[in-house]
């Protein structure tokens, strides 16, 4: 059976657009879609370097996602806490990444976290002391009344 587009058979109509057996290459201008100067020059350079570096972000995307799943399964006494910070904070967060001091923004508020909790220790101290003294009360409540403690 022949092809209804034969190029052999001239009674046939020619084959539409779509059906072109030339490659489109929407990367390349042909000739005439711009004029010969500086303007036209550089829009081929752009598109071409922009192309030519499309492998290597590829690339660079694929490092970035293994180092993350690295981190993340290595960090197995890390905690992950979501957390709302005003815009404010977020901008301050976001210096210190850039300024290289921290990886990522998590890091920089995990070390902020940590550093407030140090610079409040007394008052970590007394909510020790008060959640132990509340515990002590709930069990002489239950040991009035004959419960046993819940889990």
């Amino acid at each position: 059976m022949s092809s209804p587009y034969d190029p052999n058979n001239p009674q046939q109509p020619p084959p539409p657009p779509s059906v072109t057996a030339e490659p489109i290459d929407d990367l390349v201008l042909g000739d005439g879609e711009f004029d010969e100067d500086a303007r036209g020059h550089d829009r081929m350079s752009s598109v071409r370097d922009i192309a030519s570096r499309i492998p290597e972000s590829l690339s660079s995307i694929g490092r970035d996602i293994s180092r993350t799943i690295e981190r993340a399964i290595s960090a197995k006494d890390d905690y992950v806490v979501a957390v709302k910070v005003t815009p404010d904070a977020q901008e301050k967060l976001e210096n210190l990444v850039q300024a290289g001091v921290f990886r990522s923004r998590a890091e920089a508020a995990a070390y902020l976290i940590d550093e407030g909790i140090k610079a409040q220790s007394p008052l970590f101290e007394r909510v020790g002391q008060k959640l132990s003294e509340i515990e002590r009360l709930r069990a002489e409540l239950r040991g009035m009344i004959g419960t046993p403690p819940q889990t």
